[in-house]
């Protein structure tokens, strides 16, 4: 390709993303100077996170007006003038929506190699940075054990359906919430959950309290609101909750408008529990810990994947979309 296609941000989005939220450009592919390596784009990741990009600074700045949208993905370098990458690497990193990234391998999402022959899909998923959230998430913060009964929402999302699963490795008890037949059952029989609840069709404090008679000891959450406040309500003395999102806040753009949660917080206080928020870029000199320990559980069959891939870098926004309708299960992936 001799052309640079890409989204930039043009506002900053109120509610669903919509198109006039971002301007598509397209330009030379750039060259390459002293010191820069050139990475044509492979697989760039959908996360619920890039919506807080959008709107505010997070644990990194808000993308700026007129930026490249940022994303997490995978490319090739094409060319290099930089010692630490060359023609044919692999390489991970904050990448944009865009089909060429011209970078020094710096960066709030530096760029790293990947070894050669390496699964993309599967790097992005259980052995990228959401199986390690997964892992530090409920090992670190959660610290779950044997016999103790584990809440998950957002269960048959990327992050939350490897968390039930290193759950159960951990001989916890695990209970998934997610959205539809379809995902409930994939929790069920292929990742292992003892239970899944669909809030679509079925009252989920009704049924956690059921599956759950006894309370809940750690509540993994990627929801929040509603879903948050439920599960506080139904915590055992000594409960701990992860709190690595809150996609149900995710589309007001600012924290301080629209539903909020939890409004039960005194729960806490009276079941001498404790929530703290986590985030994967917190311990970056232990991802090499996390992904052995992945890789091996895979190796194994103790854990499950599940990817769901989309094509076309001009339906970034459609398919970015996706994860606050539910229309898919696993990671989601889209190809340039």
């Amino acid at each position: 390709m001799t052309v640079n296609r890409q989204w930039r941000l043009a506002r900053r989005p109120r509610g669903m993303v919509q198109s006039s939220d971002f301007t598509w450009t397209e330009g030379p592919v750039p060259s390459v100077d002293e010191g820069q390596t050139l990475v044509r784009n492979l697989f760039l990741s959908m996360d619920p996170t890039q919506r807080g990009w959008m709107s505010r600074d997070t644990y990194i700045p808000a993308i700026a007006i007129g930026d490249v949208i940022r994303s997490f993905g995978v490319g090739q370098v094409v060319g290099s003038r930089h010692e630490g990458f060359k023609p044919g690497d692999l390489v991970q990193g904050g990448v944009g929506w865009q089909d060429y990234l011209l970078s020094d391998g710096g960066g709030p999402l530096p760029l790293a190699k990947l070894p050669p022959g390496t699964d993309i899909p599967l790097a992005m998923n259980v052995l990228g940075l959401t199986g390690i959230t997964a892992y530090f998430g409920l090992l670190e913060v959660g610290r779950p054990e044997a016999g103790e009964t584990v809440v998950v929402s957002g269960a048959a999302g990327a992050t939350g359906s490897v968390v039930g699963q290193i759950a159960k490795i951990k001989g916890c008890r695990v209970v998934g919430i997610a959205g539809g037949p379809e995902k409930c059952a994939w929790l069920t029989e292929k990742a292992g959950f003892d239970a899944a609840i669909d809030y679509k069709a079925e009252r989920a404090d009704r049924r956690l309290r059921d599956l759950c008679p006894d309370g809940i000891d750690v509540f993994f959450d990627n929801v929040g609101g509603e879903v948050l406040d439920m599960v506080l309500d139904q915590l055992r003395l000594g409960a701990r909750i992860v709190i690595c999102g809150a996609i149900s806040q995710y589309l007001d753009g600012e924290l301080s408008q629209g539903v909020r949660g939890p409004s039960l917080y005194l729960r806490l206080a009276e079941r001498n529990a404790r929530m703290e928020g986590f985030a994967v870029n917190n311990c970056p000199e232990r991802y090499e810990e996390a992904e052995a320990a992945l890789a091996g559980w895979l190796a194994s069959g103790q854990i499950q994947q599940h990817e769901h891939i989309e094509h076309g870098l001009e339906r970034f926004g459609e398919t970015l979309g996706m994860l606050f309708t539910g229309g898919h299960m696993g990671k989601l992936l889209l190809a340039p």
